[in-house]
């Protein structure tokens, strides 16, 4: 069965997700499921895909930051997002269980339920995660930078919370104006002149 990536409005965005059993996550037809969105998000391309963007309201995410999605980016944009390639891995029944007391790190974000949009959101720069993993094995993730606000906006999604629930208002844009206007430029230099 091929998925599709379901868009803003359906209800399944908005719902909170059921936890998964370790039998269900062994079993075939979650395993296969896994394969899928790992696809999806491929194709799509994104760095992460939740359940419910899939149709299908699991507490069930699929992460990975290619190094290959890093290669048009210099290397001042990636420090400044402490950005590094995250390999592939599934995110079950997840709970942040800790975040830092650090300054929150804020930065444009996007989502595949959204497709050309973005806005500013902040986030949480450190987090913890307890899980399991595709393997129904409890795993425990302490995660910085961009990988941290990936793990955030997947388990949002898990909640039925979407990036536009948190965003900077003043800062929602079209792909095409952000790139217009704000791409390369620092944030804050962004959110003064949006007054964000």
């Amino acid at each position: 069965m091929d998925l599709k990536i379901v868009q803003a409005g359906d209800p399944v965005l908005r719902q909170g997700a059921r936890p998964l059993s370790p039998a269900e996550i062994v079993d075939r037809e979650i395993q296969g499921l896994i394969g899928r969105m790992r696809q999806v998000m491929y194709d799509a391309p994104g760095v992460g895909l939740a359940a419910p963007q899939v149709g299908f309201s699991l507490q069930l995410a699929v992460i990975e930051d290619r190094e290959e999605y890093h290669k048009d980016a210099t290397p001042q944009h990636l420090a400044e997002r402490e950005r590094r390639p995250v390999a592939f891995h599934a995110i079950i029944n997840p709970k942040i269980t800790e975040v830092s007391d650090e300054m929150m790190a804020e930065f444009h974000e996007g989502c595949l339920s959204l497709p050309g949009y973005t806005a500013i959101v902040a986030r949480a720069r450190r987090v913890r995660v307890e899980c399991l993993d595709e393997h129904a094995q409890p795993r425990v993730i302490e995660a910085a930078g961009w990988y941290a606000r990936i793990l955030q906006h997947e388990i949002d999604h898990l909640q039925g919370t979407l990036y536009i629930d948190r965003m900077k208002s003043r800062s929602f844009s079209s792909m095409e104006n952000f790139t217009k206007f704000w791409k390369g430029k620092p944030i804050a230099e962004v959110r003064a002149a949006l007054q964000a």
